[in-house]
């Protein structure tokens, strides 16, 4: 169903129940098989990084639609962030690069776009701060979360794919991803880098790391490129603890036309997600229950 009540999404509790990116084949080869793998009974058995001897139970969740919202069909979604009842998105693809800011579900209220040859790519916010990456120009771009008028741009090596805002237990810091199997920490109004962490799953380097979110509940979760699946990280050890299938949300003849998995935010002051992807005709408010 397509939703009539959008402000519902931020005041309601969450419910129980290509020429295109990254865009060569390099990226997907780059997905190692742990990725694929489907335990039974919800819980795999892990080992620990740098610990061949500790087992760790890695929690098998699934993506269960809870809400329905529109989304642009032309948007290469690739950060999404909620502040308030505001949703930001930022789009990708040179010449077609924007960041939009609104309701959810909604057209957006406010809009830029990024001359070529800038590839947007992840987004945060950090108090008067909006970070926006880059693809592979090496720029971060710190905007006004009010206006979307750029202020500076900031410096930085590699690749540009995710990005989010942590910020608990007195500790505030960014994490970027740049589809490799490294988080890069770094300073909220810098943008230096302050150290990062190699993430493991089921064993194994979990490369193709993708869109980011910070989430309230301490861990950093994250869109594996190019699947439709989403792991919850520990951001202090880079061990997965859970991976969630967020397959099937698009019947067969959206998916004809839609593109990867991209794009997750917590839906503020509950325990649900809105996710989406890229060129797809909806947005899904959805909880994370076992599968």
């Amino acid at each position: 169903m397509v939703a009539t009540a959008v402000g519902a999404l931020i005041a309601g509790p969450a419910e129980t129940g290509g020429a295109i990116r990254h865009h060569s084949a390099a990226h997907t080869a780059s997905i190692p098989a742990a990725h694929g793998r489907m335990p039974v009974h919800g819980w795999a058995m892990a080992t620990a990084p740098g610990n061949a001897a500790a087992a760790l139970r890695v929690e098998l969740l699934r993506a269960v639609v809870r809400e329905t919202f529109p989304h642009d069909p032309r948007a290469f979604t690739q950060g999404l962030e909620f502040r308030g009842a505001t949703l930001y998105e930022s789009t990708g693809l040179v010449g077609q690069s924007s960041l939009r800011a609104g309701p959810p579900g909604k057209p957006p209220t406010r809009s830029v776009g990024l001359p070529a040859p800038l590839f947007g790519e992840g987004i945060t916010l950090s108090g008067a701060r909006l970070w926006q990456l880059t693809w592979r120009n090496g720029i971060a771009i710190e905007r006004d979360p009010t206006t979307l008028a750029e202020r500076r741009r900031v410096s930085y090596r590699g690749e540009g794919w995710g990005l989010c805002h942590q910020h608990d237990a007195g500790r505030e810091r960014l994490v970027m991803s740049d589809g490799t199997d490294r988080l890069t920490f770094r300073d909220p109004d810098t943008f230096t880098a302050t150290g990062g962490i190699t993430v493991q799953h089921d064993g194994a380097p979990a490369t193709g790391l993708n869109e980011l979110e910070c989430a309230p509940d301490g861990f950093v979760y994250a869109n594996v490129y190019p699947t439709n699946t989403i792991l919850r990280i520990d951001p202090d050890t880079g061990t997965v603890v859970a991976n969630i299938d967020a397959a099937g949300l698009l019947t067969a003849s959206e998916r004809r036309t839609a593109r990867q998995l991209n794009g997750i935010a917590a839906v503020p002051g509950t325990d649900g997600f809105l996710i989406t992807g890229k060129l797809w005709p909806h947005m899904f408010r959805v909880t994370f229950v076992p599968r």
